[in-house]
């Protein structure tokens, strides 16, 4: 939290920002800037003081030029106190309705807030209050699991009808962090089985789905490790079929079967014929409660006749509760996840042939599915007369770069691709410029255009050198932000290019943009490679660098594509957490160069 008010305090320019959380009679910051004392030390002040309270009560961002002339907040302790005058508070909401404080910047003198600045503030709220939430969803499963240790310790000594309800209790904690983690559509499905097959034992359980479209009709989950013929042969029915299912659905409560003869009384013969060929005597189907419909209905069914009280009926009500929320979170992650990724990688084009190098990249997704990054690679030829060649036939000049665009999500997938597009065309506009000024361009038209993208990169540009170094080439590169590129030399050496700029983010930069050189003699290898490859929690992020420089000098005579996936596996692992892109570059070995590392050529 404290980051966050560093951040507006220095985006914004102000001497005070805080992250402010209003309770009943007093306000808390669990993060602040520049605040004085004695409220810095107890991070806290009464309601009298708080100009956050109007924030809270409307639901609205409160922007003062001065707060002494509002009549809303003239009277206020804050001013003399805190030295409060100029004041812009942008709500912190937990995604469910409720705003729990505001993100502030404050000044200590009259101060007219530019749209610019206002937006800045509107986005690290919003961020601020993605954080929040999953600070409450943590504190949730954390006070779970507390009652679920309570409720150990008191079945200890309870009576067999209280072990039983504490198995159902336990069902439910275990089904809301269980599905609660769920990517896929396929996932739930296979996490209701099991979570209903450990506990309540059912010999069948289905999960039947509404599908959209004038039509609505109802799709069965056909169980990905082997479903029964029933699942296939009836795989979607209409809304309107005489199914359990479709009433369950239809009339949004649960319908219980308990003998075939009202089966063959009340629904279609075929119902009858898949509820004995299953060998079931008991079925129940429980609706998917939805935002205004329900999405499909949970279905359980035994081989015994099983009563279902009103303690199991509450839990099964439960489990498909949270089997909703599992089914909509995987549809919405599913849809946007396709997309992002389809479009991805569109534009992480095949790299191209420049002679004599020998260039490879790859990217590698992360873990979950549901992450969809803003890592990329990209290289390019620039033609030689925009580099200021005379001869229309010299080699090829290459663009070079790798980075990394805030968030997981669509829209940085979405801005990844803008951001690479703009990087070439400000590369082609500013012919003969350098890396440093195509960035500049970049940066000028994020800002002018609202584009409000933001994270690191290195960008380079490798020349050949014509005169006294045959065979080597010029390496000239800017950073912003990026973990430092690496080299390994002809005899081994590594080479960390640590030299860096501040990260891309709209009015944080006011400087133009450094660029730097470096002679690549032949047998010398590049590695340009995104923060994913070696960022892990309680991880150290140079010791991993280092690592990556190792087995680069030790294993730099390799294929460049097997070695870059060697490097990923080890140095990120299987599973790595972040998505990852990597891009390598190697100079060809002229006559009489030797590597002195072991691995070498």
């Amino acid at each position: 939290m404290d980051r966050f008010a560093r951040l507006v305090a220095d985006v914004l320019d102000v001497p005070m920002a805080l992250v402010c959380l209003v309770e009943s009679s007093r306000q808390v910051f669990p993060g602040m800037v520049g605040l004085a004392e004695p409220w810095a030390d107890a991070r806290r002040t009464p309601l009298t003081h708080s100009l956050c309270r109007h924030v809270v009560t409307s639901g609205r961002p409160l922007v003062l030029p001065d707060a002494r002339r509002n009549p809303l907040t003239s009277a206020s302790p804050a001013i003399p106190d805190l030295g409060v005058i100029g004041y812009a508070g942008m709500p912190l909401d937990d995604g469910a309705g409720h705003v729990l404080g505001s993100l502030c910047a404050i000044d200590t003198r009259p101060r007219e807030w530019t749209a610019r600045e206002l937006d800045v503030l509107q986005d690290l709220a919003a961020a601020c209050s993605a954080e929040l939430r999953l600070r409450i969803v943590s504190r949730h499963r954390e006070q779970a699991r507390a009652d679920e240790a309570r409720a150990r310790a008191e079945a200890d000594d309870a009576t067999g009808r209280h072990r039983a309800a504490l198995e159902r209790s336990q069902l439910l904690l275990r089904a809301a962090d269980a599905l609660a983690d769920t990517t896929g559509l396929a996932d739930v499905r296979e996490q209701v089985r099991d979570l209903a097959g450990s506990d309540l034992k059912p010999a069948y359980v289905g999960l039947v789905l509404v599908e959209g479209g004038t039509a609505r009709r109802l799709r069965r989950m056909v169980d990905v490790m082997g479903d029964t013929p029933m699942g296939r042969t009836h795989e979607t029915y209409a809304l309107d079929a005489a199914w359990p299912t479709a009433r369950a659905v239809r009339e949004n409560r649960t319908i219980t079967v308990t003998d075939t003869a009202r089966l063959e009384r009340d629904y279609a013969p075929e119902v009858a014929e898949t509820f004995t060929a299953l060998g079931l005597r008991t079925a129940v189907c429980v609706p998917l409660p939805g935002t205004v419909l329900p999405l499909g209905a949970l279905v359980l069914g035994w081989d015994h006749p099983h009563e279902i009280d009103i303690v199991e009926q509450a839990v099964l009500a439960s489990l498909a509760g949270y089997t909703a929320r599992a089914v909509e979170r995987a549809l919405f992650v599913d849809n946007r996840v396709n997309a992002a990724r389809e479009m991805q990688e569109a534009l992480l084009t095949d790299v191209p042939s420049v002679a004599p190098l020998d260039l490879a990249v790859l990217y590698r997704a992360a873990a979950r599915t549901d992450l969809v990054g803003g890592d990329w690679y990209d290289a390019y030829p620039l033609p030689t007369a925009a580099q200021g060649w005379e001869d229309s036939t010299a080699p090829a000049v290459l663009a070079l770069s790798v980075g990394d665009i805030t968030g997981h999500d669509m829209r940085a997938a979405t801005l990844m691709g803008q951001v690479r597009s703009m990087l070439r065309q400000a590369d082609l506009d500013h012919a003969g410029a350098g890396p440093a000024r195509a960035v500049g361009a970049l940066e000028h038209a994020n800002t002018a255009l609202g584009l409000d993208a933001s994270g690191t990169l290195v960008h380079a540009h490798l020349r050949p050198c014509r005169r006294a170094e045959e065979g080597s080439w010029e390496l000239t590169w800017t950073n912003a932000g990026h973990p430092p590129p690496l080299v390994v030399r002809p005899d081994g050496a590594v080479d960390r290019l640590d030299r860096h700029d501040s990260m891309l983010f709209p009015g944080l930069n006011t400087l133009p943009r450094s660029e730097h050189r470096l002679l690549l003699p032949p047998g010398s290898l590049l590695l340009l490679y995104t923060d994913g490859l070696v960022e892990r929690p309680g991880g150290d992020v140079d010791l991993a660098i280092d690592a990556t420089g190792r087995m680069l000098a030790t294993h730099a005579g390799r294929p460049l594509d097997a070695l870059l996936g060697e490097i990923t596996d080890r140095i990120a692992g299987p599973d790595p957490r972040d998505d990852i892109a990597l891009l390598a570059l190697r100079v060809p070995a002229g006559p009489g160069t030797s590597r002195t590392s072991g691995g070498g050529v």
